[in-house]
């Protein structure tokens, strides 16, 4: 947003500038040539009065006070001409400053002149009698006692005005790009200094995300202060409604396991095929029951959750200590490692049955070793690699492994949920489980979670 505040404010700025550079080039150019305008009428109405009708009918220019025009190529000139056929201009008289050139006109001005009669025509020729640029006036008049209007002609070199244009142009348009630098930076500032209140309250927001903060607890304008407050009370309103689900789920949780327990107990005094089918599959109820709570409580605080972070090493060296206990008659090694600051994004429960479920699958498979290494993979991201030197698994079904209730041998002890059941917790956090060929000879598991920063 502030880049594009940015961009959009220097686009209009220089826009603005450039335009208003070029309208005061165009201003400083017009008003000089007007001014070279009026010296160029008063040449013109010189001329005229200066100029008499012969008895002959010819046109004689009296002494013109000026002179400059009486000075070879000086750079003021004036003309005397009378129309003649197809746009074509007779001269009559010439000033001396000439030296027998005449002065440039277009084909077309003898007609724009009969449509102007008796006004100034003002125009810019590039070819003088000395190759100088002029600026030229020319005005079509009716002489008393001759019949054929005169066209009277003023020129003057436009030399010096062209190059004060030039220098006021370059030093406008510097002047204009130094004050749009300025411009531009004081926009910076502003867009900087007015919005780091939301930059401000985007990093709390980010800190409550990654586990740094529970709630926004800086202060702000009042611009920002209510949106602040709503943030704060999202936050509370989640965690009001983490709660509720964890207790609807412990009162279903106690709801069902208690008539479960009652099952059981009443088959396990009896024998006979009935007791021992209601054992197995109350046995097997009690199991998905846990397995789905377990699911439901992770869904809820996987959606909802926020600012929960979890130290990974403490969770693996906790699973490892309790494991290699459990599994010490068959002397499992567990041999874990992963940086102090490594963080998983979620509830220390949901990790602990993570690694819990793929630590003890792994120790109830390996003959002895139990690897597992974690770290950071990309921003916001973790992986965990759980290897054993077991018998590992088959390629072809290792898609199978993941599904729930899958048991891959029916003598090992189990129910056949713990792969499934980091899975679905593993998915519930955006993250992914993939099943591999481990360099110790058994499975390797790959898991994929979302890490806290900082």
């Amino acid at each position: 947003m502030t880049r594009r505040l940015i961009w959009l404010a220097a686009a209009w700025i220089l826009v603005g500038l450039a335009a208003a550079a070029v309208v005061l080039t165009a201003v400083f150019q017009e008003s000089a040539l007007r001014r070279l305008g009026n010296t160029l009428s008063d040449t013109i109405d010189e001329t005229v009065v200066a100029s008499v009708i012969t008895p002959e009918r010819e046109v004689f220019v009296g002494e013109i006070r000026d002179a400059r025009t009486q000075r070879l190529l000086s750079g003021k000139y004036w003309m005397v001409a009378e129309p003649g056929p197809q746009g074509a201009l007779h001269v009559l008289a010439r000033s001396a400053s000439l030296a027998n050139a005449d002065l440039e006109y277009a084909p077309d001005l003898s007609d724009r002149l009969r449509s102007a009669f008796g006004q100034t025509i003002s125009y810019n020729a590039e070819d003088g009698p000395k190759g100088e640029p002029l600026r030229i006036a020319a005005s079509m008049k009716q002489l008393p006692g001759r019949q054929q209007p005169v066209v009277f002609f003023a020129g003057i070199d436009r030399s010096d005005v062209d190059a004060d244009t030039r220098q006021f142009a370059t030093v406008t348009w510097i002047a204009m790009l130094l004050l749009g630098a300025g411009l531009v930076a004081a926009v910076f500032i502003q867009v900087r200094v007015g919005l780091r209140p939301l930059f401000d309250l985007g990093d709390e927001i980010s800190n409550v995300r990654q586990g740094r903060s529970h709630r926004v607890e800086g202060g702000y304008p009042l611009e920002i202060q209510p949106l602040a407050e709503q943030v704060n009370r999202l936050l509370a309103h989640n965690q009001e409604t983490v709660e509720r689900q964890r207790t609807h789920v412990g009162n279903l949780a106690h709801a069902l396991k208690t008539p479960l327990a009652v099952m059981l107990a009443e088959a396990g005094t009896q024998e006979g095929v009935l007791p021992d089918m209601v054992r197995k599959q109350t046995k097997v109820m009690q199991d998905q029951v846990d397995h789905h709570l377990r699911r439901a409580r992770a869904a809820a605080r996987a959606a909802h959750g926020l600012g929960e972070r979890t130290d990974v090493s403490e969770v693996l060296d906790e699973m490892a200590v309790m494991l290699e206990r459990v599994f010490e008659q068959k002397g499992v090694e567990i041999d874990w490692r992963a940086p102090d600051d490594l963080a998983f994004l979620g509830e220390r429960q949901d990790l602990q049955e993570i690694f819990g479920n793929l630590l003890e699958n792994a120790a109830k498979w390996c003959r002895r070793r139990v690897r597992v290494s974690a770290g950071p993979s990309m921003p916001g991201q973790l992986i965990a690699v759980v290897e054993d030197d077991g018998p590992g698994l088959p390629a072809d079904q290792r898609d199978t492994a993941l599904k729930r209730g899958t048991r891959m041998d029916e003598d090992t002890p189990g129910t056949g949920l713990g792969l499934s059941i980091v899975d679905e917790l593993t998915r519930a956090y955006g993250g992914r489980v993939t099943l591999g060929d481990s360099s110790l000879g058994g499975l390797k598991v790959v898991l994929e979670l979302p890490a806290a920063e900082g």
